[in-house]
């Protein structure tokens, strides 16, 4: 153990401290309204919304600290921002007690696949050039956002992307960090970071009973678990193996399971493996060194629960950062990942149109019978690649004409 907390010090360094700092503010930026929105949606009062925020922050954390202790990746674990946009529209038909049973049985559905090795199984059929391209049409909407930010922004985005592209040159393990710092800098003395809303509160988890789910088997367990398996664990997977991590994905899908239903009595609707954060967070500019990417995943985890201890707080300090600001430093830390997914989705000449659906439609962001475009994107792009490779084998494969005299 100790040999151990002596190698996990001798691996910290700044880059990757802040990468995990940039995640944690990635998360609760955006999904984290959708939270509230459900919240809302459903009449839950602010003693339940803090437990929920404290539900899935904490539950995060210590998901993602143990598994990057564990296997020395920076594995990240998140809550469903799917499964919460989900629920803004199903809460108010759902009594609360309900959607805490659906949680649980959702959360036991993922054990199974983590378990019996199914997930294990879809992801070795899922060709990679098609996962890579679904993580990079996850991940492009945050690029393009960055340089929206300069229109709304020009002076807090302009130092944030700026400062990165300087520094990627001169001094590249600071690229993210000391442009993130500049920038909150210039928010406050252009008056656009106020503080003046945020108190010290610490949350108190709320338990609540679960009920038999019944018809939310349906209307909400099974959406719920669909969602969070499509777009968010396979593109975690891909992001991991992105970076060129081969941690065998079961064993990670069924941790994030056990913690979803040790959190769910609090509020926590489903936790899983993440995407965009864990794309920053085993990225090259968390640390030239892959093997040293795993304090990002540390770090990330410890902030996460730091946040989950005052809930409430936290969120209204994040909520305090301008939105460009927030584009801005998302957008800057996802560009090598956004880079790497690019390269690695348009190796191969063949499978480029198969590519470009997955891609695309990912991109898109719809929503089709209640399930969203990363799934589209794993289904359309596979279906696309299987039906030009088995055409073209059957193409090569055909007799070839009789010659007549």
């Amino acid at each position: 153990m100790a040999r151990a907390a002596g190698g996990l010090w001798r691996d910290v360094s700044l880059s990757a401290v802040v990468a995990g700092a940039v995640a944690v503010v990635v998360s609760f930026a955006g999904p984290l309204t959708l939270v509230v929105q459900a919240a809302h949606a459903g009449g839950l009062d602010d003693d339940r919304l803090s437990s929920w925020i404290w539900a899935i922050a904490v539950g995060s954390g210590v998901t993602g600290l143990v598994l990057s202790l564990r296997h020395r990746v920076p594995v990240v674990a998140a809550w469903s921002t799917p499964g919460a946009a989900l629920l803004v529209a199903q809460l108010d038909d759902i009594p609360y007690a309900t959607a805490i049973g659906a949680y649980l049985a959702a959360a036991a559905l993922t054990v199974l696949v983590g378990v019996t090795g199914w997930f294990d199984a879809l992801m070795r059929r899922v060709p990679a050039a098609v996962v890579s391209a679904v993580l990079a049409g996850i991940l492009l909407r945050f690029g393009l956002d960055a340089f929206r930010a300069l229109e709304d922004a020009p002076a807090v985005a302009g130092v944030m992307v700026g400062g990165y592209v300087v520094l990627q040159r001169l001094a590249p393990r600071y690229a993210i960090a000391a442009p993130l710092a500049a920038a909150v800098a210039v928010a406050a003395l252009t008056g656009t970071l106020t503080l003046d809303g945020v108190h010290l509160s610490p949350a108190t988890p709320v338990f609540t009973a679960p009920a038999w789910p019944g018809q939310a088997l349906v209307s909400l367990t099974l959406p719920l678990f669909l969602v969070t398996m499509s777009a968010q664990n396979a593109p975690g997977v891909g992001a991991l193996r992105e970076a060129g991590y081969t941690v065998p994905p079961g064993p990670l899908v069924r941790d994030t399971g056990i913690a979803s239903a040790l959190f769910a009595p609090f509020g926590a609707h489903a936790l899983n493996l993440g995407a965009i954060t864990a794309a920053i967070c085993a990225g090259p500019d968390a640390h030239e060194d892959r093997d040293r990417r795993y304090v990002a995943g540390i770090s990330c985890g410890a902030l996460y629960i730091a946040v989950g201890l005052f809930g409430t707080t936290v969120a209204g300090l994040f909520a305090a950062l301008p939105p460009a600001l927030i584009s801005a430093a998302a957008g800057v830390a996802l560009l090598g990942a956004l880079g790497g997914s690019l390269s690695g989705a348009f190796t191969e000449a063949r499978d480029r149109t198969a590519v470009l659906v997955a891609f695309l439609t990912t991109a898109s962001g719809i929503t089709l019978l209640g399930l969203g475009a990363a799934f589209w994107g794993l289904v359309l792009g596979t279906g696309c690649l299987v039906v030009r490779r088995r055409t073209k084998r059957d193409v090569n494969s055909a007799p070839e004409p009789v010659r007549r005299e």
